[in-house]
């Protein structure tokens, strides 16, 4: 049976599309996949109703911002404040780019990025100051191997949908 999440090769073109060219028109979308103007719109649509799509803007490179220097930090935290109350106070640090609650030795991994390693230090010190955080591990990142990216595991969910 096909599940609610699953996506077939003609959404998984289209998303491909989209990738590399996110600027693109819906109509030059449906030129390109060789379907209606109305397919590629309802396709598009019902992929960000189910949150396959989460938007369309642009990739923005911390780097070229001035932030070179990028880190993974683990979070120890005081059980008693929550996870959701910490992840809003980490909201309101820029440098987090990222926060995910994890299972293992920390309780949240964040990543984060800063002008210098100096610099590092100090967001690293905003981030201890976050009510509820009571220690940080960090690894700092030297050369980014694979960049973040999903194409692969699109064409992976397509090639492999349930059957009915």
């Amino acid at each position: 049976m096909t599940t609610e999440s699953s996506i077939d090769a003609l959404d998984a073109r289209l998303i491909a599309l989209l990738e590399d060219e996110p600027r693109i028109g819906v109509l030059e979308c449906s030129r390109r996949l060789g379907v209606a103007r109305g397919t590629v719109q309802a396709r598009m649509d019902k992929l960000a109703a189910r949150g396959v799509i989460r938007g369309y803007g642009p990739h923005v490179d911390p780097a070229s911002l001035g932030y070179p220097v990028m880190a993974f930090v683990t979070l120890e935290l005081r059980q008693a404040v929550g996870h959701d109350s910490v992840a809003r106070n980490l909201a309101r640090v820029p440098e987090v780019l990222e926060a995910h609650t994890v299972t293992g030795t920390g309780d949240m991994l964040c990543r984060i990025v800063a002008r210098t390693n100096a610099g590092l230090q100090g967001v690293i010190d905003r981030v201890l100051a976050c009510e509820g955080v009571l220690r940080a591990s960090t690894v700092i990142a030297l050369a980014e191997q694979i960049p973040h990216r999903t194409l692969p595991l699109v064409t992976e969910a397509a090639n492999h949908r349930p059957h009915p």
